[in-house]
């Protein structure tokens, strides 16, 4: 049962553990909401010292909303390469240009008008209001669920709306009174669940809300949060038809903005060997044309990607394929193409990649 002294005490400590043992020193630990709401964006289903590496590459190339949204979206995708679920970076594209036209190229400072953002959701908004305006406004993300889960031995199931509408109820309870608070509260849920409260041996003994923490006296940390319905992985096969011309160049067509690799840059891709011979024929090839390559083993959250490469020279001038089909890219200019990471893998492996 949750009691108020237990509500009134969890930001205050909170606050103070912050300022003396969470982490300072994170890149986007700004008040600027461009930088913020990129490393939020960049840190979505992916783990910090893997955004420690592509945010400052990022900031390189785009380092205010405006120039982001003047990129042309191959560009974009070409540096969020190797980050994946790639529609973030579709999305970050578009909202960069939401900021310049609808807001005058200015972030609004009201969760409410950051949520109307392309892929900002109400925690992105938040974390973006509480960073940089100090708004009094909660976030909810994994870690957050799992510290609240625990401090305050809540069980239901993740997946249900009415228990996470419970959590958002407390979280926002739980928000410190004064606004000022803000950054180092919001900062301190996401270190507290990063770096002590962990999914696996949570470091209770250095816990700042262990004396209150009703899952450590119940000895149910492991217990809370509830596990997820484990999501079964479905095996994929894929074919790909890696075309060369008499100059080097790489035959490379854009995916559909929806299904894998979304609006990625890759060789022709199958789902079948006959599909793929009955392209191969549109180029005058036939199945004694192609050579088989070693197959690829590519895992995505619910998926393993098994990829049988086959690689054939298409001899110039080229068949009748209308240019809007795909497009010849010479290895040299692959670096400006995004592109799997499978595929950037294998044409590395070719020496096609540099």
């Amino acid at each position: 049962m949750i009691v108020d002294n237990q509500i009134r005490s969890f930001s205050a400590r909170l606050v103070c553990w912050q300022k003396q043992a969470g982490r300072h020193d994170l890149p986007w630990q700004v008040r600027d909401p461009y930088r913020v709401w990129l490393s939020e964006i960049m840190l979505q289903q992916t783990q910090v010292a893997t955004v420690l590496d592509y945010y400052p590459r990022f900031l390189q190339t785009f380092p205010q909303v405006g120039a982001l949204a003047e990129a042309d979206e191959d560009a974009v995708l070409a540096l969020w390469q190797g980050l994946g679920y790639y529609s973030r970076a579709r999305n970050l594209h578009k909202a960069a240009r939401q900021v310049m036209n609808e807001f005058g190229g200015v972030f609004p400072q009201q969760r409410t008008q950051l949520e109307t953002l392309c892929g900002v959701g109400r925690s992105t908004a938040a974390a973006i209001a509480a960073f940089c305006f100090d708004a009094r406004e909660s976030i909810l993300d994994g870690n957050v669920k799992r510290v609240l889960c625990r401090v305050f031995a809540l069980d239901g199931d993740p997946s249900n709306k009415a228990f996470t509408d419970k959590l958002w109820t407390l979280a926002e309870q739980l928000l410190p009174e004064n606004n000022i608070d803000m950054p180092a509260y919001t900062q301190g849920l996401m270190d507290l669940g990063a770096t002590v409260c962990r999914r696996s041996k949570p470091l209770c003994d250095i816990c700042p809300q262990a004396m209150s923490c009703l899952a450590r006296a119940q000895h149910k940390q492991d217990e809370l949060p509830r596990k997820k319905s484990a999501v079964p992985v479905k095996v994929l096969p894929l074919f790909w038809l890696v075309l060369h011309n008499s100059e080097g160049a790489v035959w490379l067509q854009k995916r559909p903005n929806k299904g894998i690799w979304g609006g990625l840059w890759c060789v022709p891709c199958f789902d079948s060997f006959q599909a793929t011979l009955i392209a191969a024929a549109e180029w005058e090839l036939v199945a004694a044309d192609l050579s088989e390559d070693a197959e690829i083993s590519h895992r995505l959250t619910h998926r393993q990607l098994l990829i049988t490469p086959f690689r054939a020279q298409v001899i110039l001038p080229r068949p009748n394929i209308p240019e809007q089909q795909g497009c010849w890219v010479l290895p040299q200019a692959l670096a400006d193409y995004g592109l799997p990471q499978p595929l950037k893998a294998y044409l590395q492996q070719q020496g096609q990649l540099f």
